[in-house]
């Protein structure tokens, strides 16, 4: 394989981690804007461990994933308060606070960023990227992502039912706030240097819109998002600098015609029937 192609499946890797920990609080209803700044508390907080501490990268990155749940925990419950747009600022500004916080940091290098030493390669982050959509197709097969959707669907029946729909929308947006910091971790130490002002808003909508295009009706949505996302803009490079104009054109007509997303739970089944058909 060549370093083009590996740089691409990396770039797919980190990408379907982060579109990952936007899925399980849109599964429950909940737009996530701050999910980048879960990314650099993973980043930042496995750095230093390996950096300053001499952890190993595998314990730094789960320490750092740690750590954003624990911040997650903290903040859910006063912020799961707020519905609807409201919740998208509220999580927009948390981000903002927790990137403004690393970037004054002197630290881990404040504005000047923070070189990492520990490495891991390719494999790791592909093996990982994989590891989060076997944990996710394995979440959508209990009980916790009916109670998701349920809770999506219609909260005031799901709570009549007695479904603790507090728990579930914090339990959502704690898991997703971890993975997206074992993204972080890896982003840190694969590339060895990180700074704070990559983790931008713009880093979250981005990731949002993963999820939104690829479908939030099944758990193989994000997964699809995040390829067409990485792949399309390589597709389309032929065209030079008008690549981005013709996928943000594509991306407008995409929704205008399928604003449920790509995969939906109907779709979904109506390809397994055709793979237990071909199957037979």
């Amino acid at each position: 394989m060549s370093g083009y192609h590996l740089g691409i499946l990396v770039l797919l890797s980190f990408n379907v981690i982060a579109a990952y920990a936007v899925y399980l609080p849109l599964a429950a209803g909940q737009l996530n804007l701050g999910i980048a700044g879960f990314m650099v508390v993973g980043a930042y907080a496995a750095s230093y461990l390996t950096n300053e501490m001499g952890f190993p990268v595998v314990g730094a990155i789960a320490c750092g994933g740690a750590l954003a749940a624990a911040v997650a925990l903290l903040v859910a419950i006063p912020i799961l308060r707020t519905h609807g747009i409201y919740l998208a600022l509220a999580t927009f500004a948390l981000g903002q606070v927790i990137a403004a916080i690393f970037l004054n940091l002197d630290v881990v290098g404040g504005a000047s960023g923070y070189p990492v030493t520990a490495h891991v390669g390719a494999v790791a982050v592909i093996g990982t990227a994989v590891g989060v959509i076997g944990f996710m197709a394995l979440l959508s097969t209990t009980r916790f992502a009916l109670y998701l959707t349920a809770v999506k669907s219609d909260p005031l029946v799901s709570d009549l039912m007695g479904i603790n729909i507090r728990a579930i929308k914090v339990a959502a947006f704690t898991v997703g706030a971890a993975v997206a910091a074992i993204g972080g971790g890896l982003y840190a130490h694969y590339f060895n240097y990180i700074e704070a002002q990559y983790f931008s808003v713009m880093l979250s909508v981005y990731t949002v819109l993963y999820v939104l295009l690829g479908g939030t009706q099944t758990v193989w949505g994000p997964l699809v998002g995040a390829l067409i996302f990485t792949l399309m803009p390589e597709l389309l490079r032929a065209s030079a600098q008008w690549r981005y104009a013709l996928f943000a054109i594509f991306i407008i007509l995409f929704m205008a015609v399928r604003p449920q997303g790509l995969i939906t739970a109907g779709f979904g089944k109506y390809l397994r029937r055709q793979f237990v058909r071909e199957a037979a």
